[in-house]
This record gives C-alpha cells, structure tokens and sequence, in this order.
C-alpha cells in the first residue's frame, strides 16, 4: 500500500513541477549521503505528519473532554513516565543505532550480539523501574505532586516504562539498518491505534482511561516493531540472539552508560519544572496551558527528529572512517533542510497562536505568549539536533553528559526565577537554556569537523 501511494505522489508532483523532481532525484542519486538523507527524510516526514496531525488532533479532544485542571493531570502522568522512562532506556536506542551502523556489514555476528544484549537489557531494566514505580506511586502522588488521588494513574502509566524501554530499543536497531520506510509504516499505524484507543478511553473513563489507552498503544508499537525488525535483520543476513550477548558488556559502559547519564537529565529536570508549576497556586491549571504549549514545541521537532534519525547512522559511518568531508556534506545538508522546513512553521506559529490555543477552549485563548514562545524554543531545538549528533556520532557521550548538566542547571535556575509568571515562566527558562547549549554544541562541532 505505502510503496503504491509513494509511487502515485512522486509522479503527481513530478508532473505538476515540470520535471523538477526527476532532476532533483537525478542530483540526490549521484550523491550517495544525499541520497541516503533524502531517502530517511522523506519516509521520517510522511510518518511524522501522519502521527503528529493524529497526535495532535488526539491531545486536543482529551483536553476538550477532560477540562484544563484534568487535563493538566493526564500532562502530569505522561512526564512522570518520562522521567522514569529515560532511566529505564539506558541510551539503548542510542546504542543499537550507532553499532548496527557500524557493524551490521563488517561484523553481523556482533551487530546481533549487541542487539540482543540491548534487548535483554531493556527489558531487565523497564521491569525494575516499572516496579519501583508502582510501588512508590502514593509517596509520589503525595509528595511531590500534591495530589494524593494520582497514585492509581501513576501505577497504570508504571507499564509505560517497560513498555517505553522495549519500543526504544527496538526503534534504535531499525535507525541503525536504515529502515527508514518500515519505522514509518510502523509509526503511521501505531498512531492509528492511538487515536481511538486514547480518545475512547477519555470518553468512557475520564484520565484514567487515557492513560490506560497510551499503554494499549504503546503495546500495538511493540508488536508492529518486532515484525519489522525480523525483517530487517533476515535480509541484513544479521542473527538476532541472546547466545553470546554478554560479553559484549563493555558497550554497556564505554557508550550507554554516558548516554543515559545524559538521557537521564532531560526528563528529571523537565519534570522537576513541571512540579515545581503544580505546586504554585492555580498549578494544575498552569500545568494544563504549558500540556497544550508542549503539544506543539514537539511538534516542531518532528521533522528535524527524522532527519536526525537518518543522519546519525551515516554520520557514524562517516566519522568511524575518517571521512570529514562527508560528514560536513551531511551536516551540511541536514542543516539547510531543517532551516527551510522549520523556521517558516515555527513564523506561521507564532502569527497564529492565539487562534492555536483557541483550539483548545476558551480557557487557554489568553495564554497564546506560552504557545509563541514554546514554538520559538522548538525552533531553537530544532537546529541544534543535527548539530549534536556530531557530538554522539565521535563516539564523545561524556561530552554530551557535560553539556546537558549546564543545560539542566540554567533550565532549573531559570525556570524558579521565572515560575511568578507560570506557564509562560517554564517556557521562558526553557527557551534560555537551549539558545546557550546550542551555542556550545555548536563550537565542538566545528573543531570536530574543520
């Protein structure tokens, strides 16, 4: 089905443009990282429109149905399972990704070793966490989000950590094959199973049965994932096992420690922001304006996330050979493609968010300088991604822990400084921190590259 609507649009636009296309294909074609960028690009854009649009549509009738307070609730669940999430991944996404790149022609046998030791180690640790989680649920309702009547909802989104391992895992090993069109199969139908799951849920049991519909969705992602992972190792000739997997632990240490040390910092200190809100006067109601902003800061990213996702096995290629050159040609272009796909959305945004955060309810039409500026940091993000996987590509994680502590240090300072004004305070901070470490990022990635 995808390769026939893929075929028709490609001959529908060609005509339209006068032939554009087939020149621009021909150009793409005689540069291969041009053409292995346009190739992840263009199926990472078709998914992440599909299930950005589902999202998108899917967050704004839970917001309807739930009401603002509750509504903020749901946000609340979701970070929560972020934060404990992260811990739970390990950078096993990262890892998969960077040595099935590198292996999956010259080494298969240990590109699959590494696969299943990924995958044993995902779900060891999302079934600690899980339960770590669930068993603490009431002390963290109680304690630290200040509503006692969350811990039920905390315990039911606890199967989102194993679960949210799993998939990470899972997705990180089809980037490393440059699956590109199977992860957009993939995402396209798991965001189809989403919608109704999700969206039934709130009808029929309010929060809870939102929560309860992402862990049904997430478990259809798992199912899609590891069908198109046999796949993808069979024809790679690549044998998927536990037999042998664990002395490659050293992998374990040198790279996905330091990937979840930097992982770990985002989601904890996003949450710790978020509680931080929920406990000021009005909190929960905040925490429902800056749910709706975060909506569309992540969808900014979608784009730039696809094209990370193509561009960091290639440029781990690249750098592992020594092949400056064409690591800034991919740099390079990853950055133009962003630059024009991004900053004329995060414009149209900004012009639009009042009406955008109408949307929503009447409720949120006043809080549009929250919308504009949560587009503007997505724009800001949006740039530094492919700048970054210079970073991780060299194999330098602990640089990358490094610079995510000073993010983390400017985005909490930043954001109690500024939590008087609320929603707009937390957006504000976060828009600060990421300009500074774009900045950063930005002078590695030029010495590593000149």
């Amino acid at each position: 089905m995808f390769g026939i609507l893929y075929t028709r649009l490609v001959t529908y636009t060609d005509r339209a443009t006068g032939g554009y296309l087939s020149t621009l294909a021909a150009r793409l074609r005689a540069s291969p990282i041009g053409y292995r960028l346009a190739r992840g690009a263009f199926w990472g854009v078709f998914a992440g429109i599909t299930s950005r649009m589902l999202a998108l549509g899917m967050s704004v009738i839970v917001a309807r149905v739930l009401g603002r307070e509750r509504f903020g609730q749901f946000g609340i669940i979701q970070s929560t399972v972020a934060l404990f999430g992260t811990l739970a991944g390990l950078g096993l996404g990262l890892t998969t990704t960077k040595y099935i790149s590198e292996l999956r022609q010259n080494d298969p046998a240990r590109a699959g070793r590494l696969m299943g030791l990924c995958f044993l180690a995902s779900m060891i640790s999302g079934g600690l966490i899980s339960a770590v989680v669930w068993l603490v649920a009431p002390w963290l309702a109680a304690s630290t989000l200040a509503e006692p009547r969350l811990a039920p909802l905390l315990r039911v989104g606890s199967a989102l950590i194993l679960l949210g391992g799993i998939n990470g895992a899972q997705t990180g090993a089809l980037v490393g094959f440059e699956a590109f069109r199977k992860i957009a199969q993939v995402n396209v139908f798991s965001g189809l199973a989403s919608f109704p799951l999700v969206v039934v849920g709130t009808l029929v049991f309010g929060v809870e049965g939102a929560v309860w519909g992402l862990v049904a969705s997430n478990g259809v992602n798992i199912f899609l994932n590891r069908l198109a992972l046999k796949e993808e190792a069979r024809r790679a000739q690549v044998p998927i096992g536990f037999n042998g997997c664990l002395q490659e632990w050293k992998v374990l240490v040198t790279f996905s420690l330091p990937a979840l040390a930097s992982g770990m910092l985002a989601a904890p200190v996003s949450w710790l922001c978020n509680a931080m809100l929920v406990n000021q006067p009005n909190g929960y109601a905040e925490m429902g304006i800056l749910s709706a902003a975060n909506q569309w800061f992540y969808a900014v990213l979608f784009f730039p996330s696809a094209l990370v996702s193509n561009g960091l096995p290639i440029l781990s290629e690249r750098l592992a050979a020594d092949d400056r050159s064409g690591s800034r040609q991919a740099l390079a272009l990853n950055l133009k493609v962003t630059a024009a796909v991004v900053l004329p959305v995060v414009l149209l945004g900004c012009l639009g968010s009042r009406y955008i955060m109408g949307i929503y309810g009447s409720a949120f039409v006043n809080h549009w300088p929250t919308m504009l500026f949560a587009l503007i940091a997505g724009g800001v993000l949006a740039l530094q991604i492919p700048i970054g996987q210079i970073v991780i590509a060299s194999g330098r994680m602990w640089l990358v822990t490094a610079l995510q502590v000073i993010w983390a240090v400017i985005l909490c300072g930043a954001t109690w400084a500024f939590l008087p004004l609320g929603a707009l305070g937390v957006i504000l901070a976060r828009l600060l921190a990421w300009v500074i470490h774009t900045c950063l990022t930005s002078v590695f990635a030029w010495l590593r590259l000149k």
